[in-house]
């Protein structure tokens, strides 16, 4: 059965609990979201989580491995289980703006190992980008997380249906969540080229209504093959992308 999760950003508690109340009332039958931990911003990750599952039944924060030291336990297990966290995603983390902020040499193969040593109960997914590498690069990579103890994989997003068919061939067996996020103008279409590799198909127009048919097309092909998807929103109104869709 496919499952849905949507990426929140969470910028402050007013907005994400703004951003959690439409979830609910537009697209009551998604029941996660997963949720960034970035820097720039007041709220942690795992705290947006714990105000998120007060909405929705399953919030899965995202971790910077580069947060933590190499040396020490991993000091979220007891946050978490208060939050009634019991998910997380382990990503390598940007280089913080603020030099103050302490960073690690730690990886995420490192930190996904000692999560599922000291904290077992928690299920794990790391990360999967197809544009990091070439194929068998990134999927040594993925299979060393996998190795480590991973439950699975979240992807970068993806914008091309076929890329999303030679993926899953080669990760059959692994759960795998499968990003789907709108591309609208020029500017933004740049950005996920330049800064993230990603490539387009021809037929790709940096459009609202091209988006919707790719997150359409997406969540039925995830439904053929039960796989299952999460929609980043930027810089498009969550409900103008996917009503209708969800």
């Amino acid at each position: 059965m496919t499952q849905i999760s949507i990426e929140l950003v969470p910028r402050n508690a007013a907005s994400l609990d703004a951003e959690l109340r439409l979830v609910r009332e537009r697209f009551p039958d998604v029941d996660t979201v997963n949720v960034p931990d970035l820097l720039r911003f007041p709220l942690r990750s795992w705290e947006a989580c714990a105000q998120a599952r007060r909405v929705v039944p399953c919030a899965i924060p995202h971790l910077r491995a580069m947060d933590f030291r190499p040396d020490a336990p991993f000091a979220l297990r007891e946050k978490l289980a208060l939050a009634g966290i019991d998910r997380v995603l382990v990503v390598t983390g940007d280089p913080p703006q603020d030099l103050a902020h302490r960073v690690y040499p730690t990886t995420p193969v490192e930190l996904i190992r000692r999560i599922k040593r000291e904290a077992p109960e928690l299920r794990v997914f790391g990360a999967l980008d197809p544009y990091r590498s070439g194929v068998r690069d990134e999927l040594a990579y993925a299979r060393a997380k996998l190795d480590a103890g991973a439950d699975g994989l979240f992807s970068q997003p993806l914008f091309d249906a076929r890329l999303l068919d030679v993926w899953a061939e080669q990760l059959a067996g692994v759960e795998v969540w499968w990003g789907v996020t709108p591309v609208v103008g020029a500017r933004t279409r740049a950005y996920w080229e330049r800064k993230n590799r990603a490539y387009f198909p021809r037929g790709f127009e940096p459009t609202l209504a091209w988006s919707r048919r790719f997150a359409a097309d997406s969540l039925a092909w995830a439904q053929r093959g039960a796989a299952n998807l999460y929609f980043m929103p930027i810089r498009v109104d969550l409900a103008d992308w996917l009503d209708g869709i969800l």
